[in-house]
């Protein structure tokens, strides 16, 4: 950050904690505010336009803040992921980790107009790339004082649901935080939706979950490519099979590991028919393209990890569970899923060496395999990095559907 973007945030954090929902830094307010200033969209804060319009003109008259289009440039400069200069339409990022999926939709020519992520790590990183200081805990943020946005992006944990659900609509999903993902559709009413989870959400707890998130997007005026009628009078079944479609996986799309996320694309009632889901790049992958030439030294396993590896492989196998360890050579063409226990023992994913122990893959590499370009900031602790790219997307998937969206927009 520059030493002038700097001293502008310190003059608007004053008035910007009057606004800051509890638990969040004052700063991401700030940090959407020169957003907002600089490429001239909503404000956060429905009563923030009047106090803040008279601050910036008191900084303007004092010299302190440039033009527009002069502080968009500086701000754009300071980062290293900043959006296009000219964004073709807007979103918000819930649930936003180290920023995975903005940085697909801002490739696709989005503008990020809000973010949230409770994990502090996980927020430091996202200012160290994109500029932005996340807002906090998505709970305590009013739905209302959220800029507009024309999609909203949420991968979300997955929790279960009463199994009274169905009869209470929205009011079924109380208690888990897809509750307040919808509280922000029924509120803002933007025109695209995108929420991503693991596979599992298909069949999780026997199909439960997934059709009362269905339900519930449908009943506030969403719909997806499982259809209305089937979502309303379908059997679990026949929803789950619908729904199998929206899984998408990244070894398509030219990231060389075998990671498999459903994407619910969602649109607000009449604004189109279907969706068409990005077909598969089918570009051959290795897995050497992602490794570094020569990592440290560090990462080579202990012969006790190693034989613990092994012996656990053994016993997995006797007892018809089929997994202990993972291991690759550049000449495979993809990884297992790299998941965020990466960092305690490396299991799913060990690099072959020659006249020594296998290696974990580097973080530079863990973020290769995710598909985040080499000029992304990587967090400093090694468990932090394997922790956030193990939770974090895979960017080219994002992407490919970012751009199905955007020609609808």
């Amino acid at each position: 950050m520059s030493d002038h973007v700097a001293q502008l945030e310190q003059a608007l954090l004053p008035a910007a904690g009057k606004i800051c929902p509890a638990g969040s830094d004052p700063k991401a307010v700030v940090h959407q505010w020169l957003n907002a200033i600089s490429y001239g969209h909503q404000l956060f804060g429905e009563d923030a336009g009047p106090f803040l319009e008279r601050l910036i003109f008191d900084l303007w008259r004092e010299g302190c803040l440039p033009s527009r289009r002069e502080l968009k440039k500086r701000m754009r400069r300071d980062v290293p992921l900043p959006p296009v200069a000219t964004p073709a339409f807007t979103f918000i990022d819930l649930f936003a980790g180290i920023g995975g999926f903005r940085l697909g939709f801002q490739q696709a020519g989005g503008l990020s107009v809000f973010s949230s992520e409770f994990d502090k790590p996980a927020q430091t990183v996202y200012e160290s790339n994109f500029g932005e200081y996340p807002f906090d805990d998505i709970t305590k943020i009013d739905a209302g004082l959220i800029p507009d946005h024309d999609v909203l992006l949420a991968g979300f944990p997955c929790q279960p649901f009463s199994h009274a659900g169905l009869k209470l609509g929205i009011d079924d999903t109380r208690g888990t935080l897809f509750h307040d993902i919808a509280k922000i559709l029924q509120t803002k009413k933007p025109k695209f939706a995108v929420l991503e989870n693991v596979k599992g959400l298909v069949s999780h707890d026997k199909g439960n979950t997934l059709q009362v998130i269905l339900r519930t997007l449908s009943d506030i005026g969403y719909s997806c490519n499982v259809s209305r009628e089937l979502i309303a009078k379908g059997s679990k079944t026949e929803v789950q099979t619908e729904a199998k479609k929206m899984v998408l996986r990244a070894i398509d799309f030219g990231v060389p590991q075998n990671r498999q996320r459903i994407f619910i694309v969602l649109w607000r009632d009449g604004l189109i028919d279907q969706f068409h889901y990005p077909r598969p790049r089918m570009v051959p992958t290795l897995v050497g393209d992602v490794l570094e030439d020569a990592p440290d030294k560090k990462y080579t396993i202990s012969d006790r990890l190693w034989q613990g590896h092994q012996r656990r492989k053994v016993e997995n196998k006797k007892n018809g569970k089929g997994f202990g360890f993972g291991i690759v050579t550049p000449e495979s063409t993809y990884t297992n899923t790299i998941s965020a226990r990466y960092y305690k023992d490396g299991s799913e994913i060990l690099v072959k060496q020659k006249r020594r122990n296998p290696r974990k893959i580097t973080p530079r590499e863990a973020a290769r395999l995710q598909g985040f370009p080499d000029n992304f900031i990587v967090s400093q602790s090694d468990s932090q990095a394997y922790r956030q790219f193990g939770n974090s997307v895979a960017v080219p998937v994002v992407r490919a559907v970012a751009k199905e969206i955007a020609k609808q927009l």
